[in-house]
């Protein structure tokens, strides 16, 4: 197995997933260098992680560039994100971006002038490599639905549910007429980043419902941020065909017009019952079919963690010369998308989009 050395870009609670998932998979990555803006916290990261940082991109790149690092991880803010793209696209050196690129059409766009589509960037958009996600991906891409022509995603905020719509149905660039309301419910308080709540507090939640109209597809957007971590917030999913569809982990299919299939997508899990090979997820079957294998066993990762890992592993092979995987012109049109969505819902009116630089040719 070959390893991969890469550089993370920012020090921030998205950058530790990045440093976990090395730490957890040594034979398959490595963090060769680190920038942070403030030398103090390029210090104590040093401290804590045991990776060179410097506070300078100039000092960063040659620090990279004589760990042999393949490419570098930006994880900022969403308003220092282009910046750093553009830069490291000037000095040509390969990057994965955390979402999104840019915070709005403007930075979309002066991002897009300043790369184009010859810049070695891809998007760190990782949902679709979510083990459950994967297997409902494998399983509508396998043709047992037909046609599919709708899919309502409550799983992912803003771009990220937008990536898996897209994903699901078949979306490239095409326009949408997009329609969208925002609501606000009461919610006691679960927890968040810092760990659980301390005592009960009643909230508001506030939940974006959104239909993305692309003519012979629909999408359904519905999601409130709480449910990332709340107890009492689950996600949903429904992806529909003319022959089938999937209900959460539920299957159904016609095999012909008289003989319906059932499945149950089903996670599989060793360390259960005695079994000795360590406790980590397998895979997710649906019916007696693997949809999903875990790549990274036996190292103990979460879901997030692991499709973030698959992120990191494709991009390895996209800098030694293979396929891209997700491009920065998919990622912008997840947030253009995800801005309208927004903007709809703001001006209580219908927005229809528009073909921005970065679209390639309709998918189909």
């Amino acid at each position: 197995m070959n390893r991969t050395v890469f550089g993370i870009i920012g020090g921030g609670w998205r950058a530790e997933f990045y440093m976990r998932i090395a730490r957890a998979l040594p034979g398959h990555f490595a963090v060769g260098a680190a920038l942070l803006r403030e030398p103090a916290k390029a210090r104590a990261f040093t401290e804590r992680w045991g990776v060179p940082a410097v506070s300078e991109l100039s000092a960063y790149l040659e620090r990279a560039g004589a760990a042999g690092c393949a490419f570098s991880v930006v994880c900022v803010s969403r308003d220092a994100s282009g910046g750093l793209l553009a830069a490291l696209a000037e000095a040509g050196h390969p990057a994965l971006a955390e979402t999104p690129p840019a915070p709005d059409l403007a930075g979309l766009l002066e991002l897009w002038s300043r790369t184009g589509p010859a810049a070695r960037i891809q998007v760190a958009e990782q949902y679709a490599y979510q083990p459950m996600h994967a297997a409902r991906l494998a399983l509508a891409g396998s043709g047992r639905l037909g046609a599919v022509t709708q899919a309502q995603i409550s799983a992912a905020h803003d771009y990220h549910g937008v990536s898996l719509i897209r994903r699901l149905l078949g979306i490239g660039f095409e326009d949408a007429e997009i329609r969208a309301r925002e609501f606000a419910f009461p919610l006691i308080q679960g927890p968040d980043r810092s760990g659980p709540p301390r005592s009960e507090t009643q909230v508001l939640s506030k939940q974006l419902l959104a239909t993305l109209d692309f003519g012979d597809r629909l999408g359904v957007y519905d999601f409130a941020k709480d449910q990332y971590f709340s107890w009492v917030r689950g996600n949903r999913m429904l992806i529909r065909g003319d022959r089938g569809e999937i209900t959460d982990e539920r299957a159904v299919w016609l095999e012909a017009f008289d003989a319906p299939a059932y499945a149950e997508l089903r996670r599989i899990d060793a360390g259960h019952g005695g079994n000795l090979e360590g406790f980590f997820l397998q895979g997710i079957v649906g019916g007696s079919e693997w949809l999903y294998r875990n790549p990274f066993g036996p190292a103990r990762l979460s879901d997030d963690e692991l499709a973030v890992a698959e992120s990191l592993r494709r991009m390895a092979s996209y800098t030694a010369g293979g396929p891209p995987f997700y491009s920065l012109a998919e990622g912008c049109q997840d947030q253009y998308l995800a801005l309208a969505m927004r903007r709809a819902a703001a001006e209580d009116r219908a927005v229809i989009t528009a073909r921005q630089p970065w679209a390639e040719p309709p998918s189909r």
